[in-house]
């Protein structure tokens, strides 16, 4: 083990992460993606995520341009969508000194990730699987880096990970969708035809639900749709705004053999989910009863619906119901931009679903969430051929638009991740990037240290902006009975990680983990970390958090701390695994029980300025760690051609 004195100056061993200041210059490095043999996979489903993709305008726009700032909010709030805010925050800020961090194409072209599916350019969204290939699309503005003007853009994939860009799906050419073509969801039919509904914005505004199907239902690339002559199919009914209705759910089978969807929306500050059935897709019959309410959550959208196995960790088809299942309703709240979950039982009889535990109910600001950072607009869909549930999300930008202008691009897509129930708890999700990510794991590196209070600890482990790393922590025993039996050890009445203080303030039992991203000096680093802490009762409560206060040393950029509480249970050993794909972080904690996206832009610690530390800044105890850790090759993302798509049989 390293000190950390040939690191940082004598004060950082009493915190070890602590800012200080030293200027350095990258290396260039060039990436260069293998391409990799695709797979085949099984599975269905259309997700419309709320993805952003932007236009280079011929190169770089000035940064400070904002006349497009001010026609798209214009056109969002006409729209009713919320707009990119991250503007207001950082205005507010300490971290505002003078005029907004000076960009340049150097630091920009670092940002753009390498493994995380995102168009060329501009503003970008959903999946299916057929006839071989897995199907994305997406919301997409070709005209902008920010929203407006959304088309479906369309890329097939053989294995979830890399990417052919095709011609675009659907585009706002009818009255009913002038305005966009926004959120949909596709459905398998018991003859295996595909049917889709999408929310399209009218020449007015006004929020409708759109059928649209394959041209050529032979086509296993699907490239083109053919929208229902008899459009709209739903319109927003009595009680209900013109602009507070959209995102149709997959369709699942009820026991009378109709099929049922539902769209979200709200009645004052209520946030709703409406129900309805049809045999056709084109007629429908609304319940008088809602699948479910919550007040004081405002308008849902994006809202995803279905079952999950008691007792196995795989995924089940939309239409699965019984004693062993659960369901799940999720809801993305367009007040606060985060996406809620919440665990209970759906009775199909009265087309109701009732939550396992109400105070933590959908949109609750205590309840659950797939992900405590930047993770929005999420939706998945069921993969029959390996017998798993995928959940995908949006994950937007934490700078400043003008800067997105300026890089001509904006937002990515999460890794693809199974979920299921937590069958140990029983009371919670786990998360998992999808097998498919460890085919681009390259060389790799093991190491078991012990980490004693105030350290931090540089991993040699070459270019570190492309990593794969897994980890599991022990507190010594011994630190563990003298905290313990301390009675100068105060409890922690109420940690939370957002209002922590983040990685520098230090406690008894944390935090520690690993700084990614992170240039030599530590004036730029991204912790992501347990903080651990003795209740009143004596016993162990265990944060998983991440912090970004110290990300960059821009100043037009949004840095929280991000962060809950994750479950450990009895005999456990605290275990983390991060993904690291250049501007953005992605955490799971507890084998994905919480789970912490970032999106970070680091002015110093790029190319190949970028490292990698592990640091125990807790107090009192000293830690195990043992981790392994890979580098990561680039995925295969590009426009297709005529060489690269081998039409497949029919499956």
């Amino acid at each position: 083990m390293a000190s950390s004195e040939s690191l940082l100056p004598v004060s950082s061993q009493q915190d070890p992460l602590s800012d200080s200041r030293c200027d350095s210059i990258p290396e260039s490095r060039r990436r260069r993606p293998i391409k990799v043999h695709l797979a085949v996979y099984s599975g269905f489903l259309l997700i419309a995520l709320y993805v952003t993709l932007i236009i280079t305008h011929g190169g770089s726009a000035p940064k400070n341009d904002v006349s497009d700032h001010t026609t798209v909010e214009s056109r969002a709030h006409l729209a009713g969508v919320s707009e990119k805010s991250n503007e207001h925050i950082w205005k507010l800020s300490n971290d505002l000194k003078g005029e907004a961090f000076a960009w340049n194409n150097t630091v920009l072209s670092w940002q753009r990730t390498a493994f995380h599916f995102q168009p060329e350019k501009n503003w970008m969204n959903g999946p299916l699987f057929y006839k071989g290939w897995y199907h994305f699309f997406y919301q997409y503005n070709p005209n902008a880096a920010v929203w407006g003007d959304i088309v479906w853009g369309h890329a097939v994939s053989k294995d979830l990970i890399h990417w052919l860009y095709l011609p675009f799906a659907m585009v706002p050419d009818q009255w009913y969708d002038a305005n966009g073509v926004w959120t949909g969801s596709a459905t398998f039919l018991d003859d295996g035809s595909i049917v889709m509904l999408y929310t399209g914005s009218t020449d007015k505004f006004v929020q409708v639900q759109n059928l649209a199907y394959p041209e050529d239902p032979k086509d296993p690339l699907l490239l083109k749709w053919t929208k229902f002559s008899g459009n709209p199919v739903l319109v927003p009914p009595p009680g209900i705004g013109a602009k507070d209705f959209r995102d149709p759910t997959t369709a699942w089978k009820t026991s009378d053999g109709k099929w049922r969807i539902t769209i979200g929306s709200k009645i004052n500050r209520t946030g709703i989910s409406l129900i309805y059935d049809t045999t056709d897709f084109k007629t429908y019959e609304k319940h008088d009863t809602l699948l479910h309410q919550v007040p004081n959550t405002g308008m849902w959208e994006c809202v995803d619906f279905y079952p999950v196995s008691k007792t196995k960790d795989n995924g089940l088809d939309t239409s699965v119901n019984g004693p062993d299942v659960k369901h799940i309703i999720k809801a993305s709240m367009d007040d606060t931009r985060i996406d809620h979950y919440a665990i209970g039982t759906y009775y199909d009889s009265n087309a109701t679903w009732v939550p396992d535990n109400p105070s933590i109910d959908v949109g609750i600001s205590t309840g659950l969430r797939y992900d405590y950072g930047k993770f929005y607009a999420s939706k998945t869909f069921y993969d029959q051929h390996k017998g798993r549930r995928i959940l995908w999300g949006w994950i937007g930008e934490s700078d400043s638009e003008a800067a997105d202008v300026q890089k001509g691009w904006s937002s990515v897509q999460g890794i693809p991740r199974t979920v299921a129930l937590d069958t140990k708890t029983g009371k919670n999700l786990v998360q998992w990037p999808v097998k498919e990510i460890e085919s681009l794991r390259l060389r790799s590196k093991k190491f078991h240290m012990k980490v004693e209070p105030g350290t931090v600890v540089p991993i040699d482990v070459g270019p570190a902006a492309q990593l794969d790393i897994e980890a599991e922590f022990k507190i010594k025993k011994e630190d563990l009975e003298v905290v313990f039996g301390d009675d100068s050890v105060e409890d922690d009445k109420e940690f939370s990680c957002e209002t922590s203080g983040g990685a520098t303030v230090r406690g008894a039992l944390g935090p520690f983990g690993f700084s990614v991203l992170a240039d030599q000096s530590l004036s730029e680093q991204t912790p992501v970390y347990f903080y651990v802490t003795k209740g009143k009762d004596s016993k162990l409560k265990t944060f998983f958090c991440t912090d970004t206060s110290r990300s960059t040393m821009a100043n037009d950029v949004v840095k929280p701390v991000y962060g809950s509480f994750v479950p450990v249970l009895k005999g456990e050993k605290l275990t983390m695994r991060i993904l690291v794909d250049h501007s953005i972080v992605e955490g799971f904690g507890q084998g994905g029980r919480t789970c912490i996206t970032s999106r970070v832009y680091p002015t110093k610690a790029i190319y190949g300025a970028a490292k990698l530390f592990l640091f125990n800044n807790a107090v009192d105890v000293t830690v195990s760690a043992s981790f392994k850790v890979w580098q990561i090759n680039s995925a295969f993302i590009r426009p297709f051609s005529a060489d690269d798509i081998g039409v497949p049989s029919s499956t």
